[in-house]
């Protein structure tokens, strides 16, 4: 094991997560990045801008199974659980809304009506400032869990695992001095991370991802900026690899981390060696 990160916290407990076709959990991935665009169009709505759009990222919520915005103006939060594909404004008058054979035209009227009765105001409805992935969704489909449920729970108990994964990472760069905010889920991308500062525009991004068109499953990456030579950075061990196409990253797959004996010691290493070439990249 790496001594290079000296300052090691308590090791998460790594949920099993069961071995899933990933053309399902492609789809489930899919539909979920889509609604959880509902929690993006609510935040984008009622909460104050902020110039790097952080006002529109989410948390994991261990205890509700999903998604969860910053706190909006009446004190709620609006959340996506996973598990099931359901809306719901957390609060002490919890509402909730399942997804299942519903359109987006549908859950619009919805979270408009919530937001109304609530006193939020912003449209709900305003184009997104980014592209999405294309799915029969954008064109009035409806979403469906019918034979998507085992890969819907398997995308929960991915993020659950993904935040305990990278809160711990950060734990460890705690004792290099090194720091970065909580992990969160940007609504673009999808993706969860921590974005460190190395300082004079220099850093790396710690996280993990569902899935996406360069890797289609889970995953944990770690990217670099500005992109060392990559003749410099150290070999991965096996769980992981270098990822070069279009941009570099270090890539640790779901179907080599669910094949390791203990999970939570190979993605420690991973990050450990990963880390430590981001580390020898800087200027």
């Amino acid at each position: 094991m790496s001594n290079s990160l000296l300052h090691k916290p308590r090791a998460p407990e790594w949920r099993a997560v069961p071995r899933m076709d990933f053309h399902r959990l492609h789809e489930a991935r899919l539909q979920a990045h889509y609604a959880a665009q509902w929690l993006a169009r609510a935040a984008r709505a009622t909460i104050p801008k902020r110039s790097d759009d952080s006002h529109m990222n989410f948390g994991w919520d261990h205890g509700f199974g999903g998604l969860v915005t910053h706190e909006l103006p009446d004190g709620s939060r609006l959340g996506l659980r996973i598990g099931d594909l359901t809306l719901a404004f957390l609060d002490k008058a919890p509402v909730e809304l399942s997804l299942d054979g519903r359109t987006d035209t549908e859950v619009r009227a919805w979270l408009a009506g919530q937001m109304a009765a609530r006193g939020l105001k912003g449209d709900v409805g305003a184009a997104l400032p980014y592209e999405m992935p294309h799915h029969v969704l954008e064109l009035g489909a409806r979403y469906s869990l019918e034979e998507l449920v085992p890969a819907f729970g398997v995308l929960s108990v991915w993020f659950s695992n993904a935040l305990d994964i990278l809160e711990f990472v950060r734990g460890k760069l705690s004792g290099k001095k090194l720091s970065g905010p909580a992990p969160r889920c940007w609504p673009h991308h999808f993706d969860m991370d921590v974005i460190v500062s190395f300082g004079r525009d220099q850093g790396m991004g710690v996280g993990f991802s569902p899935g996406d068109t360069y890797c289609d499953e889970p995953h944990f990456y770690l990217t670099i900026y500005p992109e060392p030579s990559i003749p410099g950075l150290p070999l991965l061990p096996a769980v992981g690899y270098w990822h070069t196409f279009k941009f570099l990253a270090a890539i640790a797959p779901a179907h080599k981390i669910v094949a390791a004996t203990d999970p939570v010691a190979y993605c420690e290493n991973y990050f450990d060696v990963a880390i430590g070439g981001a580390l020898a990249a800087r200027k």
